[in-house]
Order: C-alpha cells, then sequence, then structure tokens
C-alpha cells in the first residue's frame, strides 16, 4: 500500500526555527510542505515582530522554493484580529495550495504557546506538527551553524539582551557571547532572526545591514535591505 505525504503548511517566520523546521519537514517522508503563511504588518511593510521587509520574505519566499500567503495584521494588532487574520490567511491558503489539515511550527519548548497554537487550530479543524518541539535548544543553535546556514539578528528585546546584538550575524562568535540567561535559540523571544542563506536555499539572498530603530522603548531593531539574490556556483 503507498501512502501519500502530507500536505502541511509551514508558519514561516523568516527566520532560523522556521528555517530548521522546513529543512526537518523536507527530510520527513511522511510530510509534503506546500506552502508558508507569514504574519505581515502592511503599515510597516514587514513581517511582524521580526522586521524583516516583505521584499526580503518574498526574495526568501523564491530562494527555498515556497508560496507564502500573507496574514495582513493592523499596528498595534488585537489577539481577536489576529485570530481572524490568520484564520483568513490558512483559508487563503487552502484555495491557493490545495486542501490540507496540517500546520507546522518551528516551537521548542513553551507549554503555552503550543496550547494557544493547538486551540487555535482546532478551532478551524486543523492539526498542529511540531518538527522541532523539544529538542536542546543549543544542539539545535549548533546545528544550524554548522550546517552552513547564515542569519542575523533583526530584532533584540533590549529587556534581556543588549541592543548592540541587533544586525549581528547568528553564528559560534554570537553564541559565545550570550549571557547564561539567554536561550541560544531565544525561545522566550530573546531575539529574532532573518536567514539568507543555507541548505534549503537554493539561492543566496544578499541583504545590507541599515538604519536601527529602538520601538516601545524596548526593541531594538536592525532594518535589512534586498539586494538581489545569488545563484551559486556549481
Amino acid at each position: 500500500m503507498i501512502t501519500r505525504p502530507i500536505p502541511v503548511v509551514l508558519a514561516w517566520s523568516g527566520g532560523k526555527d522556521s528555517t530548521l523546521a522546513l529543512a526537518d519537514l523536507r527530510a520527513d517522508a511522511r510530510y509534503n510542505v506546500i506552502g508558508g503563511v507569514t504574519a505581515v504588518t502592511p503599515a510597516f511593510d514587514r513581517v511582524s515582530i521580526h522586521g524583516i521587509r516583505r521584499s526580503v520574505l518574498r526574495a526568501q519566499s523564491r530562494a527555498i522554493g515556497l508560496p507564502i500567503v500573507e496574514a495582513a495584521l493592523e499596528s498595534p494588532s488585537s489577539n481577536d484580529a489576529y485570530e481572524a487574520a490568520w484564520a483568513a490567511a490558512l483559508g487563503a491558503a487552502a484555495e491557493q495550495f490545495g486542501a490540507f489539515r496540517h500546520v507546522a511550527y518551528g516551537d521548542l519548548f513553551l507549554e503555552d504557546v503550543r496550547a494557544y497554537r493547538n486551540a487555535q487550530l482546532a478551532r478551524l479543524g486543523l492539526e498542529p506538527v511540531y518538527p522541532l518541539w523539544g529538542r536542546p535548544t543549543h544542539a539545535l543553535a549548533r546545528q544550524f551553524i554548522e550546517s552552513g546556514y547564515e542569519a542575523y539578528l533583526t530584532c533584540v528585546d533590549t529587556t534581556q539582551l543588549a541592543p548592540s546584538f541587533a544586525g549581528r550575524r547568528y553564528d559560534a562568535e554570537l553564541l559565545a557571547d550570550l549571557p547564561v540567561s539567554v536561550d541560544p535559540c531565544a525561545e522566550r523571544g530573546e531575539f529574532h532572526t532573518l536567514t539568507v542563506a543555507g541548505p534549503v536555499f537554493a539561492e543566496r539572498i544578499l541583504v545590507t545591514a541599515g538604519e536601527r530603530v529602538l520601538r516601545d522603548e524596548r526593541f531594538q531593531y536592525c532594518d535589512f535591505s534586498l539586494n538581489g539574490l545569488l545563484r551559486p556556483a556549481k
């Protein structure tokens, strides 16, 4: 009996954890990743929370070969508004990609976040997939770096980490510099990342670090603008 892979849509943030989740799902014969959904704030023209420009998000979509539907959020956005936007985006994903019952997330260990997602999907008649759940974050961080991925910190929560970390490359040197109180995968929101190259990328996304902005007297952002895509030489 031939079992077809389960179609799954990935909650794509543009950062390292969703990158690893995509790699894991693509390596698992049980799943077929048919598309992604990303929360975007049109007023800022950026991925919500991460601060990644939409132009860079679209370059990621091309480079990883993953069509992406945007869940448009107001700023600020209420929880009800977020859930409505996410539900609408998942509905649009079904129309664009075809029927699916599973949505994958790059969450690692926060039980309250997992419970929230489970309840949200249950109301929509969908089921969650957590390919990275429970894996030691120090090992995951090393795996990301040693696998050849390239990422940068786009946002830092200055109540947990010095603002100077914004804009830095996510590499072994950065991990060594992190305070012991900071999770190396930033699962508690200590920082957010932008992935621009690595094994799941057919093209390297060329970006330039630019303006640094402090928002809400707490979140230090570093802007990364798109310079193009580069297909590696064979």
